[in-house]
């Protein structure tokens, strides 16, 4: 029951948060005086019933404070060793006013057509329900119950409870006038099509409203390869005037309905004399379409690795539209099997803009295939990419009674299958149909048109068209935090490994990344690493120097090749990583970091926060940046905002935020497991850099342990360690490492010490309950 709640919340883009197992304890319910949740859901009703005293008393006070409903499934399944005599009598339900009885069959199901949870369900048919079927029913007798539905006996049972009555009641609506709290009973799972949207409306209703869809559904067709195809099965004259009606047909109640019709010229005139006829009478009513393009010859754009030659390959599909007059002022294209579109081929969004001017487009591939509840948009080079969905057509599906599996199957999805939830879930939809399901039965005709009246008859949706670019735009407008791209790794995907170039290797990807925080020894760790003879870093970058910074910027949004192109090819035993020490306090970081790189180890060094601060302000003082030249370090750090200057406040935050290590780590738990995460002392790696370079090493798991006591010596000229070179010589890092200044104040080191101890106390505890090494200034500093 739990996962086809889960997979209704996804589909429909709410937050929630899901507690599993026995509930010991609940969830925060208020934050700064609101209530965090507009409506509770129990998977099993029973769940509610044995909450432990206090909590189920919490619960309810916290929906009364703040109307706050509950959702109920009871779904009582018949076991072998039950007694068949017991499952069928009446059964309380706890302390409520209420019965139910479980194991009952039923053929039909009616909606009340006066219930108040009605938005989404029409009521004013009779639904007939799948057999064989096993629901529970309620028997209320307290006026603040009313049926939500109602349900007719296939199979009567014998029992007194429910005196032969022909109306049972499976969705029950608690309207909250016995104890103060609003609830919706559900006697079954949400299997079945309705109770899908029934569950959507009773959440609107339980939440006031704040957990509800608009009723408008904004859609496109799009028919690709319309020139693909073997003789045999492609269009006839008649089959394109079908086309026609029906697209003429359906603009009676959705206004300006255009199919999107793509094409690979190469391929027209390739079937039998009356199929070029239909490709004939196509361009003849071309007008009547919007037209977009695939590839001349349907390649894949990541077999091209030069994007001059895959322009070119374009521009003569270009010439073929302008030949036949095809109107392509929709700005909108597809790639063939999706391949360039995600994981992103650069070449193919350049040519993409430079030749046809495309500002959007779709795929089935982001961020994956399946499941395809989850498939998200993103904008990369201006260019729109909004989920495509199928709609149980593929090329080869072109005669009803030779469907796969049997015509059930697609009706099954039509009526109240995938195809109806995708309408039901999606605010936006683009769906992929093939010139194949036009001709033969006309499939794709027989589909939508049965799905659209399915559609009309049992719900209040409203179905609008708009051209692809204003769909993009609004598809962005609803789901503005879909913009950005988030990166995940081909090589862990075998569909997107297909339509990855083979130029790409997937061993240029780091094993283990040094993520920070600034300050700590990040650079000193870089070049230690780096001596290892099986390790090698990143390369380094023009502007940012020995670090990537990938994941923190907007380096992120020039895609990973950008970001391969850093990593040579590693020899067999080679072990790469990367250092980027702005990542540890940046939000955005874990997330992209463990998609595009999960299971590598992530590597944070960490020193006493004061220090950290001191070290940065004196950095940008050697920076000669104007607030740390001005103000001395204790000004900057008890500025106060809206009283001391902005640039001295950015200033301070940069000194003071990063230090509450703490925080961050639990940013990372949220993405990276435990083991996952690597602690180094950055004192130790300052004073003893063997000792912390041996531990860091066992922690990665190498298999060699580079002996950094035999070319590590203290240079007691520079302060610091330096590589041992040959005839007694050093190699030490740069002058802008080891800078010397002034120790820090009295003042400022109280102040910090002060500032910091709540949150080095935090940081003690969260290393003490992930097993982690403690840094020697920590446990001093907790003692």
């Amino acid at each position: 029951l739990g996962r086809g709640i889960i997979v209704t919340l996804e589909a429909v883009r709410f937050k929630f948060q899901v507690q599993v197992g026995e509930i010991r304890s609940l969830p925060g319910l208020i934050d700064n005086n609101k209530g965090r949740y507009a409506v509770v859901i129990f998977e099993d009703l029973y769940m509610y019933l044995n909450l432990q005293g206090q909590n189920r008393a919490n619960l309810d006070q916290y929906c009364r404070d703040f109307n706050v409903g509950i959702v109920f499934l009871l779904h009582y399944r018949k076991k072998p060793e039950d007694n068949p005599m017991a499952i069928n009598e009446a059964s309380y339900v706890g302390s409520f006013p209420l019965r139910f009885m479980s194991s009952v069959r039923l053929k039909d199901y009616e909606i009340n057509a006066t219930s108040p949870l009605l938005r989404i369900t029409r009521p004013g048919s009779v639904v007939p329900v799948p057999s064989p079927n096993d629901w529970t029913i309620f028997l209320p007798y307290h006026h603040t119950y009313t049926a939500f539905i109602l349900k007719f006996l296939q199979v009567m049972f014998t029992s007194q409870n429910i005196d032969n009555q022909e109306k049972l009641i499976p969705v029950l609506l608690d309207q909250g006038l016995y104890d103060g709290i609003q609830r919706v009973f559900f006697g079954n799972n949400l299997k079945f099509w309705l109770q899908k949207v029934l569950f959507l409306d009773a959440l609107s209703y339980l939440s006031y409203g704040r957990l509800s869809l608009p009723l408008e559904r904004y859609f496109q067709i799009d028919i690709d390869d319309i020139f693909v195809g073997v003789a045999e099965s492609r269009l006839l004259v008649n089959d394109v005037q079908a086309l026609l009606n029906f697209q003429t047909e359906l603009r009676k109640n959705v206004p300006g309905f255009t199919y999107q019709l793509g094409f690979s010229g190469k391929f027209i005139y390739s079937g039998t004399d009356e199929e070029s006829e239909g490709d004939r009478m196509l361009l003849k009513l071309a007008d009547n379409f919007s037209w977009f393009p695939h590839m001349w010859s349907h390649m894949q754009a990541h077999w091209f690795s030069n994007a001059s030659k895959l322009c070119e390959y374009m521009d003569i599909n270009r010439q073929f539209a302008l030949r036949h007059s095809l109107n392509t002022s929709s700005n909108y294209a597809v790639a063939p099997h999706h391949a360039g579109v995600y994981p992103v081929h650069q070449q193919l969004y350049h040519c993409w803009r430079k030749v046809w001017n495309i500002t959007s487009t779709s795929s089935e591939e982001y961020p994956n295939l399946r499941p395809d509840h989850r498939r998200k948009g993103f904008i990369y080079r201006n260019i729109m990419v909004i989920p495509r969905q199928t709609c149980s057509l593929f090329t080869h599906t072109m005669v009803l009674d030779m469907y796969p599996g049997g015509k059930e199957v697609l009706l099954e999805s039509i009526d109240g299958g995938s195809l109806f939830q995708s309408f039901l879930y999606n605010q936006v939809n683009v769906f992929m149909t093939h010139q194949s399901n036009y001709g033969n039965d006309r499939l794709g005709l027989f589909t939508f048109d049965r799905a659209m009246k399915f559609l009309y008859k049992w719900t209040n949706l409203r179905l609008v068209y708009e051209p692809p670019e204003v769909l993009g735009k609004r598809y962005f407008n609803l789901y503005p935090e879909e913009v950005e791209p988030v990166w995940s790794n081909p090589c862990l995907n075998r569909r997107h490994l297909e339509i990855w170039s083979e130029e790409k290797n997937c061993s240029s990807f780091p094993k283990f990344v040094v993520v920070g925080p600034q300050k700590t020894g990040t650079t000193a760790l870089y070049w230690f690493l780096n001596m290892h003879p099986h390790v090698k870093s990143n390369l380094p970058s023009p502007t940012t120097f020995e670090e990537v910074q990938f994941f923190s910027g907007p380096n992120y949004f020039k895609g990973i090749d950008w970001y391969m192109s850093f990593f040579p090819t590693p020899e067999n035993n080679t072990v790469l990583f990367e250092k980027s020490a702005t990542y540890f306090d940046q939000k955005v970081v874990p997330k992209r970091l463990k998609t595009l790189l999960p299971s590598k180890h992530i590597v944070v060094i960490l020193i006493d926060p004061a220090l950290r601060a001191y070290s940065w302000y004196q950095h940008m003082r050697s920076h000669h940046d104007a607030f740390a030249l001005k103000y001395s370090f204790y000004e900057t750090i008890t500025a106060h905002r809206g009283v001391d200057p902005d640039g001295l406040i950015s200033l301070q935050r940069r000194c003071l935020d990063p230090g509450f290590y703490a925080n961050h780590l639990e940013n990372w738990l949220d993405f990276i497991q435990p083991q996952f995460i690597i602690i180094v002392d950055g004192d130790m790696l300052k004073t003893d850099p063997a000792a912390a370079m041996f531990q860091l090493q066992k922690s990665l798991g190498f298999t060699e342990i580079y002996q950094y006591n035999k070319i590590l010596k203290f240079d007691e000229r520079k302060g610091f360690f330096c590589q041992v070179q040959p005839k007694g010589k050093s190699k030490c890092l740069g002058q802008s490492k080891g800078r010397k200044y002034p120790e820090m104040e009295d003042e400022s080191w109280k102040y910090l010490t002060k500032y910091y101890e709540e949150a080095n106390l935090k940081l003690f505890k969260l290393l003490e309950r992930l097993k982690k090494p403690i840094p020697e200034w920590l446990k001093k500093k907790s003692k």
